[in-house]
């Protein structure tokens, strides 16, 4: 067996395989770059060893750092997690010839199967399905617009060494070929070193779902079921569950046999993921076969009960599967939430900073048989960089059925505390309470479908909003009732707290009275309805659970200047708690209103500027490419949004600015 295991990566799956491996008892170390020295995997580990700058291209991605790492520490096998170097065949290579165990699969796989083109070829000639498109790599964007305009749009194209959505785009016309081309050859090249290019049919109203394998170096090969990926952004996954709630058991048993073929083709051992499109029809095709952990390994584990860190540990030090296909059995349905660094109110862009506040739910088994996992990396007070994957963590929750499941997330999303940062807690509440992902009619394409105009949040409906005035009015109550509690007062001169307010946010507006009795507290509206409320939130306290008519209510709670911040289930309001009279005033007041910034392209996140596309002096047209910016490992092309004249230029390549920052200023 293994006795010391570094771990080439950081942040979550670091932390995931330190983990397991302390349950082993096998010694960790891990290794960081300048951004990383307080992160907590290095806490976590056994050891730890600097390896380099922040960017992961001096550092996490380096080989002769992480063999430097090896040498110095004496570790006997290295996990290489999922990204950086976890696909690459060289570092495989180089550990071999060191006498390291490599927890993976071998150098053949990883080559066969780490390069796309290669893969679908090889899938190919194992009796897989695979999609129709251009094998060969691509030169030029020119070459890239004939050969899309052959295969018919619409087509991705990819990179052929890509992985988490990183070198992808959809072009549905020539203009788009070209451009997705070069954007996808610069993130690859960015991201991987490798900026080689293929293209195929994208396949309209497709769902990804992909097969878990495992094997050992006997030749058993299993697959463990599979996992629903089809709610993604950008080529991004956000939500995954397993199972699917589209496959039926002769189509999983399909999938499962085809990608335990492909894995028996290239001799696989080790955990890894063939993934597949399907179409409404339940026909499947070979998209790639990921030769390593998948970041959504959790639900797999949590519907098999198998610890795929463990297998692979198991497997890497020589060690027979010790079940067969017929000891696989799938128990009830998991879901995982990725929860991101970015702001969903400006369309998803990175956002990095520290996080003042940070509490996930609570983990393990809960009173209603549900089961809750948080997968993490940070920690309150720690820093969120820009160099690096914008994930935080990944929520995952279990239920005997999938309803189970889902309603277990959304609570366990609601009682997540994330501050300092913009995140995307509030979107993932709201899929979770949308009603064709609960109905399971799902498509890589629902997040586009279903948000067109991004995500602004979720506006409560008459009922909604009457629960939450009737928790705001009980807030409300309470910080009055504590204001007046001054020690040494007359007490006939002390400031009397009434029991009737007007609730307004937004649009809604609702007259109520507090009433308080023996039989506890009740808020009473203008039509005479009135809701029962019961909560133990006490004033400061920024997570509270409200029962309002018998559904509890776990909502954030802040004090934003004279209003009453309320976060739930991804609704985001400010509720003014008045006195009827003050209200009355209130209504007369002016609204002020934003400073115009239609003339001003600003910098929509914290990035590096890559490219100015115009000059002073220059017209651009509505849609027009004006600035490039990268973060986290994203090139992002900012546009013009109507037409005009550029009047002064504020930025150049290589400056890095923050959100809000002056890139353009228009005549």
């Amino acid at each position: 067996m293994i006795k010391k295991i570094l771990i080439a990566n950081r942040g979550e799956i670091a932390c995931r395989v330190i983990k397991t491996a302390k349950k082993m008892g096998i010694a960790t170390v891990a290794v960081y770059s300048d951004a990383d020295a307080s992160a907590l995997h290095v806490r976590q580990a056994d050891e730890a060893v600097h390896i380099g700058p922040a960017p992961s291209s001096q550092s996490y991605i380096v080989i002769d750092r992480i063999l430097e790492a090896i040498a110095k520490t004496g570790a006997d096998a290295v996990h290489p997690g999922y990204g950086f170097l976890s696909e690459n065949a060289a570092f495989a290579e180089a550990l071999e010839k060191a006498g390291v165990v490599f927890v993976g699969p071998p150098v053949v796989a990883i080559k066969a199967m780490g390069d796309k083109i290669t893969s679908k070829k090889l899938a190919a000639e194992a009796g897989v399905s695979t999609v129709p498109g251009h094998m060969g790599l691509i030169e030029d964007a020119d070459e890239a617009v004939r050969i899309a305009s052959q295969i018919g749009y619409p087509v991705m194209i990819k990179a052929s060494a890509g992985g988490g959505g990183k070198g992808m785009r959809i072009a549905f016309n020539d203009a788009e070929a070209r451009e997705g081309f070069q954007s996808s050859k610069n993130e690859a090249k960015s991201s991987f070193g490798d900026d080689r290019i293929f293209i195929e049919k994208f396949v309209t109203q497709p769902r990804h779902i992909e097969i878990q394998v495992l094997g050992d170096k006997y030749g058993n090969t299993l697959y463990l079921g599979e996992r629903e990926c089809s709610i993604q952004r950008r080529n991004q996954k956000v939500i995954e569950e397993a199972p699917s709630p589209f496959l039926d058991e002769a189509t999983r048993k399909a999938m499962g046999e085809q990608a335990v073929a492909l894995a028996r083709a290239v001799g696989y051992h080790s955990a890894g993921t063939v993934e597949f499109i399907v179409d409404g029809e339940r026909n499947f095709y070979f998209l790639e076969m990921n030769t390593r952990l998948q970041v959504e390994h959790p639900v797999t584990e949590l519907v098999t009960g198998i610890d795929l860190v463990e297998q692979m540990i198991r497997v890497a030090s020589g060690e027979k599967l010790s079940f067969g296909q017929a000891d696989v059995k799938l128990n009830g349905w998991a879901i995982e939430s990725r929860l991101y660094a970015e702001d969903p109110y400006r369309n998803f862009l990175p956002s990095i900073g520290r996080l003042t506040r940070y509490r996930p739910p609570q983990e393990g088994a809960q009173e209603n048989g549900t089961v809750i996992r948080n997968d993490t990396g940070v920690f309150e007070g720690g820093e969120i960089s820009m160099y690096y994957d914008p994930m935080i963590a990944k929520l995952c929750s279990w239920g005997k059925e999938r309803e189970t499941a889902i309603d277990a997330m959304g609570q366990a999303l609601d009682r997540f505390e994330v501050e300092g940062i913009g995140h995307n807690l509030p979107f993932l509440s709201a899929v979770m309470q949308h009603e064709r992902f609960r109905a399971g009619r799902l498509t890589t394409g629902f997040i586009a479908e279903e948000f067109p105009e991004g995500f602004s949040g979720v506006e409560p409906d008459e009922a909604t909003a009457r629960q939450l005035s009737a928790v705001a009015a009980i807030i409300h109550q309470r910080l009055q009732s504590r204001a007046v509690e001054i020690s040494g007062t007359i007490g006939n001169h002390r400031r009397i707290v009434g029991q009737d307010w007007v609730v307004s946010s937004g649009a809604s507006r609702h007259k109520v009275s507090v009433e308080t009795g023996t039989d506890g507290t009740a808020v009473r509206f203008e039509d005479g309805a009135a809701l029962t409320v019961d909560t133990g939130w006490l004033p400061g306290q920024s997570l509270g659970l409200f029962t309002v008519e018998g559904e509890v209510i776990a909502a954030k709670v802040d004090l934003a200047g004279a209003a009453i911040r309320l976060r739930w289930r991804g609704m985001d309001i400010r509720a003014h708690v008045r006195s009827p009279r003050v209200a009355e005033l209130a209504l007369l007041m002016p609204e002020k209103l934003p400073p115009d910034t239609s003339k001003l392209l600003l910098c929509p996140m914290p990035g590096v500027i890559t490219g100015i596309s115009v000059g002073e002096g220059d017209e651009v047209e509505a849609g027009q490419a004006l600035a490039t910016v990268e973060a986290m490992k994203m090139e992002n092309i900012l546009r013009a949004e109507k037409r005009g004249r550029v009047a002064r230029v504020a930025a150049k390549p290589g400056d890095s600015l923050a959100v809000d920052e002056v890139i353009l200023e228009f005549e």
